[in-house]
């Protein structure tokens, strides 16, 4: 059984990731061998999960390993773009959020982001719009950006991501209600600049291979998903760090 156990979890995983031996000579399967594993699988079918999360622990690895040199290559363009919505400029530790404001995790996310912010005026926030949801994403997401310098951002994140099921016409009225200059507004998040912002944002999570939002970046730390637990856990390490440094 032993041997079996063995055999079955070299072999689920590789089945999982639909790997190949393409340009290699493969030998002959072993019949009897095969229906001894099957039936193995099929009296332990923990064995499968067993398998599943190792190849998931190892993908989350490899990705880790290769979000910390993209973090590292890619550092201005995530920490120091000057198009970007920054909360707190003067913070001396960045969070970089990737966020979609009809995702439902990042809203789920948000109150605590704000609250952490709020909390923590050395928690320099960089707010990234990743627009993966579609139209509605993309007008609240340029309303944001158009109406960055009028000194409300924070504020209209919160009401924005508070809004379930968010529209263009909802962020409107949202950002009508706090009393945004709406023409100024409306004119910088159409432009042409913002459309190549947006563009250049999507880029970005494609090359660091962010998958979903939301995702934060603290250091060189990739934290994905609303994992609000290890965000403040990186935001503490980075804090020690530069404690210890100073």
């Amino acid at each position: 059984m032993t041997f079996l156990r063995r055999a079955a979890t070299l072999a689920v995983p590789l089945a999982i990731a639909g790997l190949t031996l393409a340009g290699c000579n493969q030998a002959k399967p072993d019949k009897a061998f095969g229906e001894k594993v099957r039936a193995y699988l099929l009296e332990h079918p923990e064995v499968l999960m067993e398998a599943s999360q190792k190849l998931q622990e190892k993908q989350a690895a490899q990705q880790a390993v290769s979000a910390q040199k993209a973090i590292g290559q890619y550092r201005q363009a995530i920490e120091r773009d000057p198009r970007d919505v920054v909360i707190n400029p003067n913070g001396s530790i960045t969070v970089t959020e990737f966020f979609d404001y009809r995702c439902g995790y990042c809203r789920h996310a948000a109150p605590e982001i704000v609250e952490l912010v709020r909390k923590n005026p050395d928690i320099r926030l960089v707010l990234k719009d990743f627009v993966i949801f579609g139209n509605d994403s993309e007008a609240a997401a340029r309303l944001m950006l158009g109406a960055k310098d009028q000194g409300k951002s924070l504020e209209l994140y919160k009401a924005l991501m508070a809004e379930n099921a968010l529209d263009a016409a909802g962020a409107l009225r949202i950002a009508q209600g706090m009393g945004i200059d709406m023409a100024k507004a409306k004119a910088a998040g159409e432009s042409q600049a913002v459309t190549q912002h947006l563009a250049d944002t999507g880029a970005l999570a494609k090359t660091l291979a962010l998958s979903g939002t939301p995702a934060f970046i603290v250091g060189d730390t990739l934290i994905p998903g609303a994992d609000i637990n290890a965000l403040k856990l990186a935001i503490e390490q980075t804090r020690a760090s530069k404690a210890k440094a100073g």
